[in-house]
């Protein structure tokens, strides 16, 4: 039997660590936590020797304090000294919490020229996420073009130099809110897959990773992000809540389908609420390298 005592003090040191991890969760890893993700992609689609080094920014939902401009200039600076071949910036550039859990607006003209410093050898290239569609499309776009970041709308380029590739971006699969969880996408993976007209390796950015049960074996790699790892992973109970009509299918990290690769980032902001538990923010890394079958 416990004491009377004893009980009030187990309920008491309960309620602090209840408010310690809320706390934690709300008020530190949100705002101040950053980790460095890699994962090795070994593809016969890649069939170069030399690898592709890409470093994934995405789901920056720039809005005060959580991600306020001096924060993604960090994020800036970390993800520009991982040496990356190129940079993919996955969409939701805007805010996607409500009034009442932000403490200030940040705007394009604030969170677009630390973006303007990202740089690496085979440049840094963008899509858009629902949040931008869901807020004003328009202003994301401009600000991008201002600042010298390309951005793929359902399109297709050849880049890579020596080892030339094919760089494909489709837009967001959730663009328009119809109401009752119906949604109207802007996404064209087919109209995108025309513009590719020859054998080289192909990578593609998509936003929801949703999109890839269509994706066929012609990318090397589908690059997302849009869930943020569930933003919260409790021990033994895993995600309690992850944005995709597959749950944990595609919540987080490398997935390989029917030989086929996606890499799941978890993002670096926050969405609906401003909270992350055990999914800290991150930059990720993804090496595409030809696999052994490639060699034979």
């Amino acid at each position: 039997m416990i004491t009377r005592r004893q009980f009030i003090t187990g309920l008491l040191g309960g309620v602090a660590l209840a408010g310690g991890v809320g706390s934690y969760a709300f008020g530190f890893e949100p705002r101040f936590r950053l980790v460095v993700t890699e994962w090795d992609v070994e593809t016969p689609r890649w069939t170069y020797d030399r690898p592709l080094r890409i470093v994934i920014v995405t789901d920056i939902h720039a809005v005060r304090p959580w991600m306020p401009p001096e924060r993604i200039r960090e994020i800036v600076a970390t993800a520009n000294g991982l040496g990356g071949d190129l940079i993919a910036v996955l969409g939701d550039f805007v805010s996607g919490l409500g009034q009442r859990f932000r403490s200030g607006r940040v705007t394009a003209a604030e969170w677009g020229p630390p973006l303007a410093a990202l740089q690496a050898p085979l440049g840094v290239h963008a899509i858009l996420g629902n949040h931008d569609w869901w807020s004003d499309p328009e202003t994301v776009k401009a600000t991008l073009t201002e600042v010298g970041i390309p951005l793929y709308q359902n399109r297709a380029v050849k880049i890579g130099g020596d080892t030339p590739f094919w760089l494909a971006g489709t837009d967001s699969m959730v663009a328009h809110r119809l109401g009752r969880g119906e949604f109207l996408g802007e996404d064209d993976l087919p109209g995108t897959l025309a513009q590719i007209t020859d054998d080289a390796p192909a990578v593609h950015m998509a936003h929801e990773p949703d999109i890839f049960v269509d994706v066929p074996d012609r990318f090397a790699v589908t690059l997302s992000g849009h869930t943020h790892g569930g933003q919260v992973s409790l021990p033994f109970l895993g995600r309690p809540i992850v944005p995709s009509a597959y749950g944990e299918r595609f919540a987080y990290g490398h997935v390989r389908e029917g030989g086929r690769d996606l890499v799941v980032s978890a993002g670096l902001g926050c969405s609906t609420l401003p909270v992350r538990f055990g999914v800290p923010p991150e930059i990720t890394v993804v090496t595409l390298r030809k696999s052994a079958s490639a060699e034979a």
